[in-house]
């Protein structure tokens, strides 16, 4: 019998169903992967995910397969992966889940534009470092703004931009890999000092005028990139950063337009940050 699950208030949208294949977002999936039509399964079986937050295990592992068999983000698929693992890790399928998760991390590691390395193996825990690196920041990340939130602290106005850089990976003659993280320093900005207390006239006196301070340069206006069919964010990475791994910062830059990861129309218009 179907069982369903109350989540808003008259609203139909927001009811969901206590098994996940019930969903109607993921009939839709699986009726558009039988007739082609990839991207809008994509889609659908994120919409699943949104609504089912921690309980959708069989729409992750549909989009870890859309990711790594037909729009090459192999990135994205490990991620999805993972969170089947995480909700089913004891199903018939686990074992093959993991293989998938070995192979996308061999396939990420051949986009990695760096020197080559003699062990693949290096080369394949090189990425899982990298991979792990990236989540690490990306809880930083949360954690900061969550702590900004709770204590209403503004965000200082004038920052520098300038990304920290990737962790670089080089072999030494012990075939071993040492990584190095260079960054750069933040820029603040300071109050400005009070207005000064009006006072006499000075006497006229010559003096030799003080070079004005160079004034920074400014800030390179942010790029546009206008969506054309066949585009995802992780090409768009590749296109303008070299580096699949950036699709996520093109995604954060452009939440007020996207619903979703896959939230892409033709014509729509996206920041490059």
């Amino acid at each position: 019998m179907l069982a369903l699950l109350l989540g808003g208030c008259g609203d139909s949208d927001r009811f969901t169903y206590a098994n996940e294949t019930d969903e109607p977002n993921y009939r839709e999936g699986q009726s558009l992967l039988k007739s082609g039509r990839r991207q809008e399964a994509l889609t659908a079986f994120l919409k699943v995910i949104d609504r089912r937050r921690d309980d959708a295990p069989e729409s992750h592992l549909e989009v870890g397969l859309l990711y790594v068999q037909h729009i090459n983000d192999p990135l994205s698929a490990i991620y999805h992966f993972r969170k089947y693992l995480a909700q089913r890790p004891n199903s018939p399928q686990a074992p093959l889940v993991r293989q998938r998760i070995d192979a996308a991390i061999r396939e990420f590691a051949r986009t990695i534009p760096a020197q080559p390395l003699e062990n693949q193996a290096q080369r394949v825990d090189l990425v899982a470092a990298l991979d792990k690196l990236k989540q690490e920041n990306d809880t930083l990340k949360q954690q900061l703004a969550d702590a900004r939130a709770a204590r209403n602290i503004p965000v200082p106005i004038a920052e520098s931009s300038a990304p920290v850089s990737a962790p670089t990976a080089a072999t030494n003659s012990n075939n071993t890999i040492s990584f190095s993280v260079e960054t750069v320093p933040t820029v603040r900005t300071r109050s400005a000092p009070p207005a000064a207390r009006a006072s006499p006239p000075p006497t006229v006196t010559t003096t030799r005028p003080s070079p004005s301070p160079a004034s920074p340069p400014a800030t390179p206006a942010a790029r546009k990139h206008v969506i054309r069919p066949g585009d995802t964010l992780s090409k768009l990475a590749l296109q303008y950063y070299n580096n699949r791994a950036k699709w996520r910062d093109i995604y954060a830059a452009n939440k007020g337009v996207m619903k979703n990861e896959s939230d892409l129309k033709v014509g729509m218009e996206l920041k490059i940050p």
